[in-house]
């Protein structure tokens, strides 16, 4: 894919921060109707150039629709395989993860 400048519609700039995290400005989330928790998806073009789009939420992942159509055929098929999880498993869990916080919503780092 060529890009020709000639096709693009809107250009807007962001600064990157120390922790290389940007603010995707407000033209460019107005253009592709961006709301907060929303995917956005990055294409790296020979070059360097960078397309950023937003992420089509049809679009699966070939490995995983096919993995849960696995497991949803198995799961009819196979009903008396279905059992809750044992309680000394489940406190296992419970004990492992004690006081481990997760922030879903936390950017990823490098770490």
């Amino acid at each position: 894919m060529i890009l020709n400048f000639a096709d693009v519609s809107l250009r807007a700039e962001s600064r990157l921060t120390d922790r290389s995290q940007t603010t995707i400005p407000a033209s460019i989330r107005d253009a592709l109707h961006l709301k907060p928790g929303e995917q956005i998806e990055y294409s790296l073009l020979p070059g360097g150039q960078v397309i950023m789009s937003r992420k089509d939420e049809a679009e699966d992942d070939p490995v995983v629709s096919q993995f849960l159509s696995f497991l949803e055929n198995d799961m009819v098929r196979n009903p008396q395989h279905i059992h809750a999880v044992p309680m000394d498993l489940w406190s296992s869990i419970k004990e492992l993860t004690a006081g481990i916080e997760v922030d879903l919503d936390a950017p990823l780092t490098d770490d």
